[in-house]
């Protein structure tokens, strides 16, 4: 077994356990992103022959504080999967490590994105709807001491997510200026912006399709995209309830399960 397919277990066992790994990054050269990506489409093709469908991808480090606190210079993706989807139900506490909750702008794709030369303008043309969005995270990695290996690899820190129900056309709303607010069993937990995005969430949207396209796995009509959370992940524990409100895009929330 190679490094990276033990790497690719390792992972993946924890997800069953319910246990965390030390970091993984001491492993590999410093930085080493190429190998980071491997293990996550390690564990991709596990799941798809396991019977999971992909339902869309998430875009991760759209932050320029994280980026230079992980000494990168680009956002990262992982791989979103139907049986992920929590949209008008309750988070399943049971299935989750050390969860953090984010809220964030969601694309949903009407046209295929599978040239890597497209443009902007092909992006936001292929975008049927965008809803606000709250992106359950978690780390298999200890204490969520993570560098961008360690994320890259563990699918980018990927567990759950939570569609709105109010899809809006992109003509129809300001996504560079629509703020933010997520409350934490009603009380204010994290504030932000479109523009804390990337600079904006299309740009993140933009970053992914090209990126995608160079892969096997390029972005597809009805896929979802997960554009980057638009302010501080915030803790979450069983029973906590959630709220986020985005301007322009109504209101989104969800509950951890005791």
């Amino acid at each position: 077994m190679t490094s990276v397919d033990e790497t690719a277990a390792r992972l993946r066992a924890c997800y069953d356990t319910g246990d965390t790994i030390p970091p993984i990054r001491d492993g590999f050269a410093e930085g080493d992103t190429d190998t980071a990506y491997a293990i996550q489409e390690a564990n991709t093709r596990f799941w798809v022959d396991q019977g999971r469908r992909l339902c869309g991808r998430k875009v991760g480090l759209t932050s320029k504080v994280v980026q230079q606190q992980l000494g990168v210079d680009q956002p990262d993706y992982g791989m979103l999967f139907a049986d992920t989807d929590m949209s008008g139900g309750e988070i399943d506490s049971s299935r989750l490590i050390q969860p953090r909750m984010e809220a964030e702008v969601a694309f949903v794709l009407g046209k295929d994105l599978t040239d890597p030369q497209l443009t902007l303008a092909d992006v936001l043309s292929a975008v049927d709807y965008a809803v606000a969005a709250l992106e359950v995270v978690d780390s298999r990695i200890a204490d969520w001491q993570i560098g961008i290996v360690d994320t890259i690899a563990d699918n980018g820190s990927s567990a759950m997510f939570v569609l709105g129900p109010e899809p809006c056309r992109l003509t129809d709303v300001d996504l560079l200026g629509c703020g933010m607010t997520l409350t934490k069993n009603g009380d204010t937990a994290s504030l932000g912006t479109g523009a804390a995005c990337l600079g904006h969430p299309a740009f993140a949207a933009k970053w992914l399709a090209q990126t995608m396209a160079r892969t096997e796995f390029p972005l597809r009509a009805g896929d979802i995209i997960l554009t980057g959370a638009l302010g501080p992940m915030v803790d979450a524990a069983p029973g906590d309830a959630f709220e986020a409100h985005i301007s322009g895009l109504g209101t989104v929330s969800t509950r951890m399960s005791k």
